[in-house]
């Protein structure tokens, strides 16, 4: 094991995230070489915000999807121009916020969301750049029927520009053929479009769901082949116009772990549990169903302890609900109450998506090891008891 992850798993204080600034950096740069120089690349920060304080410089830009994560890149002092302001839930106020800020790509998934982007477009004197996001059968964008229409009459509309399409249809698709299809069907569009309307789109952002393996010890290199076969289509479609590939999951979701340490180990009815001061509000890996899949796993015990045979565990975390399994079956040498369990690949969701308020356990402190393998302390834990809290109800009052 690399000697700094090890120092840093041993350090934390757990239950805590280590996000790593060289895994990033690595793993955009992979994906940057294998796309191609004429592939925008684009980190979807809704899989991890901690990120972006070591965003490498081959992104070109991030999309926000969210009043809070646009408030997340001022403080963080962003440059706006790399901003693509999306999400299916933009208000008038919102938009106005986002090009307040200097935001000036925004995409645009219904009508009302168009009517307020040239509002404050109008307002301010200044042209919005628009991406029209392209339904595909779900409550995302706009039907195919709206997308031409809106687009045949955009010089009715003032202070926009419409630039392109944005098209994602959801996440960790281990098809590559899947992706190569989709990327099909967004050529024909740009014909159709060209050929009916006479307009040629200047840009297309697609979100592609490349899948991220969780429970395979050849993880890396599964994803790798997949990119590859993609590549081709990618690269022919960037010839044709400006085209931003967005992800997230697949850029971040290898750059970090998860600590946790064994606060009880028993025997019950025949199957070894460890209990661990995490869980599954604290993690997220896609497709676990109740801990029937065992992801990768780094264990940390004493270096003095002697070679035993090895036993086969239950990872429960501590809530009180026997959903709380993270993995069964997971072998272990010696597994003892005070051991730490770390848990790979939690550097995409994990830190967002769990269901972090429940028992009203406190939210893990959280750590970056940045470029020079230095650990720094990103959040404090926070005490979640503090969130629950009633406040301004007096006992008399109820």
């Amino acid at each position: 094991m690399d000697k700094a992850l090890e120092r840093a798993f041993r350090e934390v204080a757990s239950p805590a995230y280590i996000f790593s600034a060289q895994a990033f950096k690595a793993r955009s740069e992979m994906v940057k070489e294998t796309l191609g120089n004429d592939t925008d690349i684009c980190y979807s920060i809704k899989a991890n915000p901690f990120l972006l304080i070591v965003l490498p410089d081959v992104f070109s830009k991030i999309e926000v999807c969210s009043p809070g994560e646009l408030e997340i890149c001022k403080a963080l002092h962003i440059d706006p121009s790399k901003i693509i302001f999306s999400g299916v839930n933009k208000s008038l106020d919102e938009v106005r916020a986002a090009m307040d800020y200097g935001v000036s790509i925004l995409t645009a998934e219904s009508r009302d969301q168009l009517k307020h982007i040239s509002t404050a477009a109008s307002e301010r004197g200044v042209t919005a750049e628009v991406l029209i996001r392209l339904s595909c059968e779900s409550q995302f964008g706009m039907d195919k029927s709206d997308v031409f229409d809106v687009i045949a009459n955009r010089d009715s509309v003032p202070g926009i520009s419409i630039k392109g399409i944005h098209y994602f249809t959801g996440t960790q698709k281990a098809r590559p053929k899947e992706i190569i299809k989709e990327v099909s069907r967004l050529t024909g569009l740009l014909d159709e479009l060209e050929s009916t309307l006479g307009y040629r789109a200047e840009r297309i952002e697609y979100g592609t769901g490349l899948a991220v393996d969780y429970f395979s010890a050849e993880a890396d290199e599964k994803e790798a082949a997949r990119l590859s076969e993609i590549s081709g289509v990618i690269r022919e479609l960037s010839q044709r116009v400006h085209l931003t590939v967005e992800m997230g999951r697949f850029f971040a979701a290898p750059c970090g772990w998860l600590v946790n340490t064994v606060v009880d180990a028993k025997l019950n009815d025949g199957v070894n549990y460890a209990i661990l001061d995490g869980g599954i509000h604290q993690m997220k890996y896609d497709g676990q169903i109740q801990g029937m899949q065992v992801p990768l796993i780094t264990h940390i015990g004493s270096d003095s302890r002697p070679e035993t045979e090895s036993k086969k565990w239950t990872l429960c975390g501590s809530l009180c609900t026997t959903a709380d399994v993270i993995a069964r079956g997971a072998e272990f040498n010696d597994l003892k109450k005070g051991d730490r369990i770390v848990f790979h690949r939690t550097g995409a969701y994990s830190v967002y998506e769990g269901i972090s308020m429940f028992l009203s356990r406190d939210l893990p402190s959280v750590y970056m090891l940045d470029s020079n393998n230095y650990l720094r302390l990103m959040r404090s834990r926070i005490e979640t008891a503090r969130f629950n809290m009633q406040e301004g109800i007096a006992e008399n009052d109820i």
